[in-house]
């Protein structure tokens, strides 16, 4: 009961903290306005015209492609957050003071995990508000569906920035290794362009530099995108065992990494 205490005391702390950060929160509201409402609405003639190759592979407007990626955009970002709040409690003695009291470590690294994914998951939902004006209709099985894919995205890159942050010193040191890793992996998933999945490997290389296929197809974040899509508009580019057995596999490893360096500290 103790550990099941620390565990809620340092959640709630965490989400109280980031609730009544304001920056974030309007962060949180304006990047899927400007992405879907800006950005999916006015770039959908030339998805759907200028390419015919795209009409017949996407049957879909560029808002509704872009749609699953952008709700996974605001939960790495989100996620990056908790990272630099881990560093700003280890900065200013929190850590110093709580891992000197008999909480166990266990629980203060599940604490801060929990409130972090919960945070990002809370972020990456705002933008089912929008699926009308993305034209993606949700049943409640879609959105319940759609709510467990961004927990599983916001424990894994949560654990991720923890696991970053305990290696840093600074924020920005952290700042800039965190946005040279997060950001490549979301640009590098066809969060933003599809890869043909009628075509072979070979054939896409002639479409695509052969280096972009290569980093789109081994990169997880791009099954997480893909199980996300599946989900919410019934389209996908990959197996979609693949993408559940890396929604299944990615967070269980980042969680273990991060904790190994969250005790090394």
């Amino acid at each position: 009961m103790t550990d099941l205490g620390t565990v809620y005391a340092i959640w709630l702390r965490e989400l109280k903290h980031s609730l009544r950060d304001t920056g974030q929160l309007t962060g949180a509201f304006l990047r899927p306005i400007l992405w879907v409402m800006i950005f999916g609405i006015g770039l959908t003639p030339y998805f759907r015209g200028g390419f015919t190759e795209a009409t017949f592979v996407v049957p879909f407007t560029y808002a509704q492609f872009i749609f699953p990626a952008v709700a996974v955009l605001n939960v790495m970002y989100a996620s990056v957050q908790s990272g630099v709040s881990m560093i700003w409690d280890r900065e200013f003695g929190f850590f110093r003071e709580i891992l000197a009291s008999p909480a166990p470590r266990p629980a203060v690294f599940a604490g801060k995990l929990l409130g972090g994914a919960t945070v990002a998951t809370l972020q990456g939902s705002l933008i089912l508000i929008l699926a009308p004006a993305a034209d993606v209709p949700l049943s409640w099985h879609q959105t319940l569906a759609a709510l467990g894919l961004l927990a599983v995205v916001a424990l894994a890159f949560t654990s991720l920035a923890m696991a970053i942050a305990s290696r840093m010193v600074s924020f920005q040191g952290f700042g800039v290794f965190a946005n040279a890793l997060i950001l490549p992996a979301y640009f590098l998933a066809s969060s933003i362009f599809p890869l043909d999945p009628s075509l072979s490997v070979e054939q896409q290389i002639l479409v695509f530099p052969p280096w972009m296929v290569f980093a789109v197809r081994v990169n997880p974040v791009t099954y997480l995108i893909d199980a996300l899509r599946m989900v919410s508009i019934r389209y996908t580019q990959f197996d979609p065992r693949l993408d559940l057995a890396v929604a299944g596999i990615l967070p269980a490893v980042l969680m273990l990494v991060a904790y190994r360096e969250f005790n090394r500290r």
